[in-house]
């Protein structure tokens, strides 16, 4: 039994940052707005959340600190988001391109401040968030050893972000709103919407989102900052494609691609697998190549928002 919580534990780990960086591309292209800044948003809000961590290490720490970090990294995703916003919604311009130039310019950014601040790219943290046992809860069998040993609050808080995208884009005039943006924009504005306004506040929430999930990714597995997020933005992406755009179905997309990183991650301190003697580069291949095997055949099926990717011309009728 201490295998598969070992296993599950991991892939919490990873499947959490998933989950909210693909809901947080959901918002996004619900609105009508493609979104492929998100690893460059990523890294964003790792860089500042975890310098945040590095120069507060001495003075503070457990899950305030946290806290603390977390609300800097969703404001620096969502500031870093209004840049992508500004050239998709006002510009007009192409949203594939505006993405590629953010994230091509996040690690860059991130790396230069770095080394002018403390001389090295690589930034150190100490990791005092972890909790050992949820008071009451961690004594539950088998649930208390599953959900809340070990863990931490950024879990939970994924959690909560999923059941609240849930209830806000099925349940609210915003998310109905926000919908219709993304699939008949012009069918909005005739309806009083303000189709701008609206895009906007999915990119931004987006931002928010991608940030958090910046630094969710680094936090649980790692103790420095290395101006990388391995790639997770554009594994949140073909999440949110595999997902249909929806939150419960990106949440067990998540989950199955959480445990395929959680396998090439631990699988060292997994017996079975270990004892098998397979080259370690061959279990750090398995989650590109299970995306790749996913989208190949759903891909075909895959609906995404009509208008998105499309810039809105309100004149254009």
């Amino acid at each position: 039994m201490s295998v598969i919580y070992f296993i599950f534990q991991q892939t919490m780990f990873f499947s959490i940052p998933l989950l909210i960086v693909a809901l947080g591309g959901m918002y996004s292209e619900r609105s009508g707005v493609v979104n492929i800044a998100l690893e460059g948003i990523m890294t964003m809000g790792a860089f500042t959340s975890i310098l945040f961590l590095n120069l507060t290490g001495k003075s503070m720490s457990g899950q305030l600190q946290l806290l603390i970090a977390i609300v800097i990294a969703m404001a620096t995703g969502v500031v870093f988001s209004l840049f992508h916003a500004y050239a998709a919604i006002n510009m007009k311009a192409d949203q594939t391109i505006s993405g590629t130039a953010l994230n091509m310019f996040a690690p860059a950014f991130a790396i230069f401040v770095a080394r002018i601040i403390q001389g090295v790219q690589q930034i150190q943290f100490s990791n005092t968030f972890r909790i050992e046992s949820v008071p009451v809860l961690g004594s539950i069998p088998v649930i208390g050893d599953l959900f809340f040993k070990n863990t931490y609050i950024t879990t939970y808080l994924g959690i909560g972000i999923l059941i609240l995208s849930v209830i806000v884009l099925y349940r609210t005039r915003f998310g109905l709103r926000l919908r219709a943006c993304g699939e008949h924009p012009h069918a909005a504005d005739a309806a009083g919407v303000n189709v701008y306004r609206m895009q906007y506040a999915g990119v931004m929430i987006s931002g928010a989102l991608g940030g958090l999930g910046g630094l969710v990714f680094v936090v649980p597995t790692s103790t420095n900052f290395n101006a990388t997020v391995s790639g997770y933005g554009f594994l949140a992406l073909a999440v949110l494609i595999f997902g249909q755009w929806k939150p419960v179905r990106i949440m067990w997309a998540s989950l199955f691609f959480g445990l395929t990183k959680a396998i090439a991650a631990a699988y060292s301190g997994i017996p079975f697998l270990s004892n098998l003697g397979i080259p370690s580069y061959l279990y750090k291949m398995i989650p590109y190549i299970a995306t790749l095997i996913v989208l190949i055949f759903t891909s075909r099926n895959s609906q995404a928002p009509r208008a998105s990717g499309v810039p809105y011309d309100k004149s254009a009728r």
